[in-house]
């Protein structure tokens, strides 16, 4: 939307309250929600301020558009960057295994509505979660395996 004549940038992630469940939607939909940092820290961010709230009782995972829940990371970040000196591939997967761990350790439920592709970080992000729910269009994998990636999130195990 506009705001005082200016473009206002759309969110990667919208989080918000409805009733009970606080909805946490990947918002990147013309990069099928790869995920960066800054989305990372988003999700920690919400999911850190409703693990206290007593008025949020669950927490579900979506995505905006139609073609997937979360490709996994942002890897034209990640090549740019080990192309270079690597420190914001450190700082992402730094970022994103908090947020697996947080997930893990969650005291609330929560639901991944991994509807179309989830690759790699969508994996991670929806691995975690008490429900994973799949529909018939989604594709569930880890390419990375094949470059030589150890998994996170339990996929090794």
């Amino acid at each position: 939307g506009f705001v005082g004549g200016k473009r206002r940038p759309t969110p990667e992630v919208i989080a918000r309250i409805q009733g009970r469940v606080g909805r946490l939607t990947l918002n990147r939909p013309q990069a099928l929600h790869a995920l960066t940092t800054d989305m990372c820290r988003r999700l920690i961010d919400a999911l850190l301020v409703w693990r206290d709230d007593p008025g949020v009782e669950l927490i579900l995972f979506d995505h905006s558009g139609e073609r997937g829940f979360c490709a996994g990371g942002d890897i034209r970040m990640l090549a740019q960057s080990g192309a270079g000196d690597g420190a914001a591939a450190r700082e992402f997967f730094h970022t994103e295994y908090r947020l697996n761990h947080l997930l893990h350790h969650y005291p609330k439920p929560t639901v991944a509505i991994m509807d179309g592709v989830t690759m790699g970080g969508g994996v991670g992000l929806a691995r975690p979660c008490t429900f994973r729910v799949a529909t018939e269009r989604t594709t569930f994998a880890m390419p990375a395996t094949g470059i030589g990636l150890v998994p996170d999130v339990g996929g090794a195990w």
